[in-house]
This record gives C-alpha cells, sequence and structure tokens, in this order.
C-alpha cells in the first residue's frame, strides 16, 4: 500500500505551490488528502467526513489554489473565485493563516481575505473592494457584506467550501445559509468537510451539493487506542477540584493541557482556584474579545502556556439547551446569560475545528453535553500521528450522556472506550482540607470581579493588538494571558507542597521540596571556577565583622586590621 500512495509532486500542482508545501515540511499527503485533492481538482462535489486533526484544512485549501493559479494563465481579469465558510472567528482566522502559507510564493495571483472579524462593515468594504481571490467568513458576516453589496459573487463564484459542516447548523446559521444560496450563481463547484455526519449535514448536503462523491474515511471518529487514551473517573464536585489540584500540582499531568468546563462562570473559579496554588492558567471563553482569543490560541501554541481553561458552552449553539449538570445548578443558566452588560459571541467556538498544536492531554472537568461535543473537545489532541491522552471527569447527573458516548463510539468492538481512571482517591485525603481552604476563598463576588476584571484588560490588549502591535511585532510576545487575577485572598502557604502530604506511592516521582533543594545544589557545583560568591559565613568559619581580620587575596596571610 505504501508503495502506491500518491505524493504532493505527482498531483500536477503549480510549482509555486509544491514550494510552500515543501516549506510546511510535508512530504507526503495524509489520508484525506491523497482521496480528496485528485477528485475536487476534477471538478467533482465532494462530502468529506474525516476526524479532526487528519488535514482536512489542506485537503480543500490545496486545490482551490491551485485551480485559481490555473484559471489565472487564462482570465487576468480579478473575482473573487472562492468562498470557505466556517463556524467560528477562531477557525476563520486559522484557515487564512494556512492559506496565507500555502500561497507563500503566489500571494500576488492568490489574495485571501479574511472578514470573520468584528469590525464594522464598512471598515472591510475596501478589502472586499478589490474583489480578493478567497473570501473567508462565517456565513452570517457573508450575508451582510452580500446584503450591503459590498461582496458580489453571483456571477463570479467558482468553488463553495463549507468547513466543520456539522457545526453550522448547530451554530444557528441555518436561516443565514440558505439566504446566502441566493447570491451564488447556479453552477459551482463545493467542498462539504465535517468530523462527524449529522442530520444537519445531510440537510447540507441536499442544499449545496450535486452528485457529490461521498468519502468517509476512518471507520473511527477519534484515533484508536494505541494513538489516544481515554479515561473516565466517577466523581462529584469537591473531587473534581481535589483531583485537578492533585493532577497539575503534582506534575501527574505532564506537557500541554486543555481543561474544558461548561460554563464561564466555571473557568474563572477554576482559574481562581488554581491561582490559589501557584498555577497559572489561561481563560479562553466567548466574552473576550476575538483578538484576545486568537493570540491566546497562537501563544499556547508557541509554548507560552501550559494550561487553558475552555469554556465550551453549548447555550450558545442551543439557548433551549440546560446548562451542564454541577453543583448550584438552578443558578447556572442565569449565569449564561448576558451578564454585566457584557455580550457573549455567538460566533465563538474554542472546541470547534481550531487547530491546537502538540496538546497532550485534554481533561473534560464539566462533561460534555452531546456526542458530537465530546468528539470536538477530545480531538483537539492527538492529532496527525501524535500521541494523547483524554481525561473526563463524571458526575451521578451525566451518566446518562456517557452512555451515549460509549454507544457512539463504541463500533464494532465491544471494548470499552473510557477506560476507569485508576486513581486511589484515600491516598490524596491529605490535600482535601487545603482544596477547601481555597475553594472558601473563591467566593461568587471573587469570581464576578475577576470576570470583569479579565474583561477590561483584553479589551484594552485587544485594542492594542489592532494598533500598537502592528507597529511593534516583538512587543506582542510580553503580553501574557495567564496572569494572577488575585480578587480572591492568596494564602502563601498553598502554593508549597510539604513532604508528609505527598502519597507513598508517588514520593519516588514527586518530591518538590526535595528537587528544588537539588536543583539549587547542583547549580551550584556547576558554577565556573572564576567565579567564586561565597558568603562570610563560609570563608573557614570566619566572619570579618568579629574576627576585624581582612583577606586581601587567597595566597596573602591574614594581617590584624588596626583600629
Amino acid at each position: 500500500m505504501a508503495a502506491e500512495m500518491l505524493h504532493f509532486h505527482e498531483m500536477g500542482f503549480d510549482d509555486r505551490l509544491l514550494k510552500a508545501v515543501a516549506d510546511l515540511g510535508w512530504s507526503q499527503p495524509t489520508l484525506i488528502q491523497e482521496k480528496a485533492i485528485p477528485l475536487a481538482l476534477e471538478g467533482k462535489d465532494l462530502l468529506a467526513r474525516a476526524r479532526t486533526g487528519s488535514g482536512k484544512t489542506a485537503a480543500y485549501a490545496i486545490p482551490v489554489i491551485q485551480r485559481i493559479l490555473a484559471s489565472k494563465q487564462s482570465v487576468r481579469e480579478q473575482e473573487v473565485r472562492a468562498l470557505i465558510l466556517v463556524p467560528t472567528k477562531e477557525l476563520g482566522q486559522q484557515v487564512q493563516a494556512m492559506m496565507r502559507q500555502l500561497t507563500a510564493y503566489c500571494s500576488r495571483d492568490v489574495r485571501v481575505a479574511d472578514i470573520t472579524g468584528k469590525a464594522d462593515l464598512s471598515a472591510q468594504r475596501p478589502i472586499l473592494m478589490e474583489k480578493p481571490d478567497v473570501v473567508v467568513g462565517t456565513p452570517s458576516r457573508v450575508l451582510a457584506h452580500l446584503s450591503a453589496q459590498n461582496l458580489v459573487l453571483h456571477s463570479s463564484l467558482e468553488m463553495l467550501v463549507v468547513d466543520e459542516a456539522d457545526l453550522l447548523f448547530s451554530f444557528g446559521f441555518e436561516a443565514d445559509l440558505k439566504n446566502l444560496l441566493c447570491h451564488l450563481p447556479k453552477i459551482y463547484q463545493s467542498f462539504l468537510m465535517s468530523a462527524t455526519l449529522t442530520e444537519d449535514v445531510q440537510a447540507l448536503k441536499e442544499l449545496l451539493l450535486h452528485n457529490p462523491v461521498i468519502l468517509k474515511l476512518q471507520g473511527s471518529q477519534l484515533p484508536d487506542s494505541s494513538q489516544l487514551q481515554q479515561y473516565g473517573l466517577k466523581c462529584e464536585e469537591e473531587d473534581k477540584f481535589l483531583l485537578i489540584y492533585t493532577l497539575l500540582k503534582l506534575s501527574l499531568v505532564q506537557g500541554k493541557t486543555l481543561v474544558f468546563v461548561g460554563a464561564v462562570d466555571r473557568s474563572y473559579r477554576l482559574k481562581l482556584f488554581l491561582e490559589q496554588f501557584g498555577i497559572p492558567a489561561c481563560v479562553l471563553n466567548s466574552e473576550l474579545p476575538v483578538q484576545s482569543r486568537c493570540h491566546i490560541i497562537t501563544q499556547f501554541n508557541q509554548g507560552f502556556y501550559d494550561y487553558i481553561i475552555a469554556t465550551d458552552e453549548q447555550s450558545l449553539a442551543d439557548p433551549a439547551a440546560a446548562p451542564p449538570p454541577t453543583a448550584g445548578k438552578g443558578k447556572k443558566k442565569k449565569k449564561n446569560t448576558d451578564k454585566g452588560g457584557r455580550a457573549k459571541d455567538k460566533e465563538y467556538g474554542v472546541s470547534r475545528g481550531v487547530d491546537f498544536q502538540n496538546v497532550s492531554n485534554v481533561i473534560n472537568f464539566d462533561f460534555p453535553m452531546t456526542v458530537e461535543s465530546y468528539i470536538h473537545r477530545v480531538g483537539r489532541t492527538a492529532r496527525a500521528d501524535n500521541p494523547g491522552t483524554a481525561l473526563s471527569f463524571i458526575s451521578h447527573t451525566e451518566i446518562g450522556v456517557l452512555s451515549e458516548v460509549e454507544d457512539a463510539l463504541t463500533g464494532d468492538t465491544s471494548d470499552c472506550v473510557l477506560k476507569p481512571y485508576e486513581f486511589k482517591m484515600d491516598e490524596i485525603e491529605g490535600f482535601r482540607y487545603r482544596c477547601r481552604d481555597a475553594m472558601r476563598s473563591v467566593t461568587k463576588q471573587a469570581v464576578k470581579e475577576a470576570r470583569l476584571k479579565e474583561i477590561k484588560q483584553e479589551l484594552l490588549n485587544s485594542e492594542k493588538l489592532k494598533t500598537y502591535f502592528e507597529d511593534n511585532p516583538r512587543d506582542l510576545q510580553l503580553l501574557r494571558h495567564d496572569k494572577d487575577l488575585h480578587p480572591a485572598v492568596i494564602k502563601p502557604h498553598l502554593r508549597n507542597v510539604p513532604d508528609y502530604l505527598i502519597p507513598e506511592t508517588l514520593k519516588g516521582v514527586v518530591n518538590p521540596l526535595s528537587s528544588r533543594r537539588k536543583k539549587k545544589k547542583k547549580m551550584l557545583k556547576s558554577k565556573p571556577d572564576g567565579v567564586i560568591k561565597s558568603s562570610f559565613k563560609n570563608i573557614q568559619g570566619k566572619n570579618p565583622l568579629k574576627s576585624f581580620r581582612y583577606s586581601a587575596g587567597r595566597n596573602r596571610k591574614d594581617t590584624p586590621v588596626k583600629s
């Protein structure tokens, strides 16, 4: 099979496109790319289902660019030839970044515009008046520009791409999408890319596709157990906080980690709780400005942060959906609404198609409400051929959803998808009083203040991102998003873990205090001979303030100092 695999240079691409692919380090196409690209270049409509992290974006981006480059050889008139619809702003920016990487050597011939941002229509009008070859946007944004006549597609459009198609209807874009179709020509090529084939995708297929080729690649919607380890742990509210503290503070979770919660308040409560123990984390939710959200994701991918607490808000997708079943269930619904005058961004979706790079672990602090949400969350790790781990905390009220996830993912195999996470809770009972102490400090008022403080700060950062950092890109690296918010009372003693609290079974693996001392000793030993720093008490046990003797050099004998 390996010998029969088609390589990029055998697909008949433009040399400039091949050079950009080589710069990205792609030696050969992934399965979805190998199957989809030749069909797309033949002009066929495609409905492709492939799991997250399989290279779906490049599977449509490459043929779109190749077809535009081919048409430019005969037609010189500048027109919008391709439209890429995405459900979220974050995914829109990611698609634009991928397109720019692939057009690095042909950027004059293939121009790309991302209109997913929150800028005024009038501010984006000049970009669209130049008629970029490819436009990336959400259905509502594209429709607004079409209605304002900033964008005209009825005579020029050749290709339509719908990325993460299974999410467009759930994000409330059904009406926008149907209205948008009235502005498109009768004949155009369509691509539908999706991680799952839901009823919404079938409805989209009827609307957009004509005699499509259907690609159902990788029978499982998530990687198998050799690449992705999935664990479940049944625990209640207080135990969730105890477990997350133990896992992060004792470094039992290694590598970059995404922690998913079910509501905005929960994300701030967890951040403030971890702050008590000196564990920094970023918060990512729909209330933050889109520029800040994208900057957080970029810095996370660059290795600036180890932990992101992300809010996967199902209430945005379905206003009638109940909030995640956690403590204080009756009150959570109010908190999901617009609070403090700050509107949530309906085009936010951090678990939806966004390419977090090199994520080692996904922790479902609150279990997702649907099977699709679980797939999209867990799909942030074990991408491409990288290994990953997913750990889900499951309360007694979430057992029903767990059963649905198990049924959907088990497929033909009889093995349990979510293996039980073997963790002896009695061994970490010593930490419980510390967690209770920290949780008492994280009051509702502290959460409210943290939320307001974070939003104000990020709004300022967002303005800076748009203006100052355009001229000073190096200073952008100094802007961090995981700083302590500190509205809760911080108790310094909680930052350190004394030896006697560490379980016996972990003492060989984790010993924060002794490891710190060993590191200090190692640093002292490794100092070069030319630099000797020592306190007075270390000079042969003599203190010059007491002996009134002064050593001018190593070889010179001590001489008494005359008074």
